[in-house]
C-alpha cells in the first residue's frame, strides 16, 4: 500500500527511531548484552584506571609531604633509655626524665644533608631558650653506608658514633639541651621515623602532639611549633 501525507506516521518508518526513545525499555537479554559489551571493552577500563591515577596525583600534589599524618600523634611517646653523648660515662636519658615539661625531640645525624640545612634554625631556637631541645643521634656510624658495620664490634661502633657526632656539633654549634645515641636506630623505628631529620613536640604528660618530617624552617617554627609549645605550657599552669 502506498504511503500518503495523511497516513499516520509509523515508528518503524521514522529514521533513527527506536522503542527506547519512546520510553520503552529494551528486553532484559538485550540490556544485559549492552552492559557486557561495555564491561568487556578494554579501552573503558584503561580510561577508568587513567582517571583514577590522575585523581590520586592531583590529591598528592596538593599535600605537603612534611605533613604526613602520623599514627603517633595523640599517643604516648615510646619509652627508651639511651646513653648521652655529653656528660660522664654511664649517664643516660629517657622521656620519663622530661615528665612535666614540654619539649622537642629532634632526630639528626652528621651524614644527613638536610640536617645541616635546618641546623641554623636549631641554633637560633636554642639561643631563645624557649623549649628544651633533645637530640636523638640516629644511626651515626651505619647510616651513611660507608662502613661495614657487620664486622665492627658494638663498642667500637659506639665510640665512632660519639667521635663523629661530637665533632659535628663542635664544628656547627650545639643547640641541644642534650643528645642521646641511637646507635642501631631501634628508637627511631619505635618513633616511626621515615628519615632524618624529624622533630617531635611532646607535652608535659609525655604525649606526642606534633611531628615534623624533614628540616625545620622559620615558618614552621613560628607558625606551628612555637605557638603549640606556648599553648601546651599554658595548660595546667599554676594560676
Amino acid at each position: 500500500m502506498k504511503e500518503t501525507l495523511n497516513d499516520p506516521v509509523r515508528p518503524e518508518l521514522v529514521e533513527g527511531h527506536s522503542l527506547q526513545k519512546q520510553g520503552q525499555r529494551l528486553p532484559q537479554p538485550e540490556r544485559w548484552g549492552v552492559v557486557q559489551s561495555f564491561l568487556n571493552n578494554k579501552y573503558v577500563w584503561i580510561l577508568v584506571a587513567f582517571a583514577a591515577l590522575v585523581a590520586l596525583l592531583a590529591v598528592g600534589l596538593t599535600r605537603d609531604p612534611r605533613e604526613i599524618p602520623s599514627p603517633f600523634i595523640g599517643k604516648a611517646a615510646p619509652e627508651f633509655r639511651l646513653a648521652r653523648l655529653e656528660g660522664a660515662a654511664g649517664e643516660t636519658f629517657g622521656p620519663a626524665d622530661m615528665q612535666g615539661k614540654v619539649w622537642l625531640l629532634n632526630v639528626w645525624a652528621s651524614w644527613c644533608v638536610a640536617c645541616r640545612a635546618e641546623h641554623p634554625q636549631l641554633v637560633a631556637l636554642a639561643r631563645q631558650n624557649l623549649v628544651p631541645l633533645i637530640g636523638l643521634n640516629y644511626k651515626e656510624a651505619r647510616g651513611d653506608g660507608d662502613l661495614d658495620i657487620s664486622k665492627m664490634p658494638l663498642e667500637e661502633e659506639t665510640a665512632l658514633t660519639r667521635q663523629r657526632a661530637a665533632g659535628w656539633l663542635t664544628a656547627h654549634g650545639n643547640p641541644y639541651t642534650l643528645s642521646v645515641l641511637d646507635v642501631d636506630g631501634r628508637v627511631g623505628i619505635d618513633y616511626g621515623v621515615y628519615g632524618v631529620p624529624e622533630t617531635f613536640v611532646i607535652d608535659k604528660a609525655g604525649i606526642i602532639r606534633f611531628k615534623q618530617i624533614g628540616p625545620l624552617t622559620e615558618e614552621v617554627l613560628q607558625e606551628k611549633i612555637l605557638p603549640l609549645v606556648n599553648k601546651l605550657n599554658e595548660l595546667n599552669a599554676a594560676p
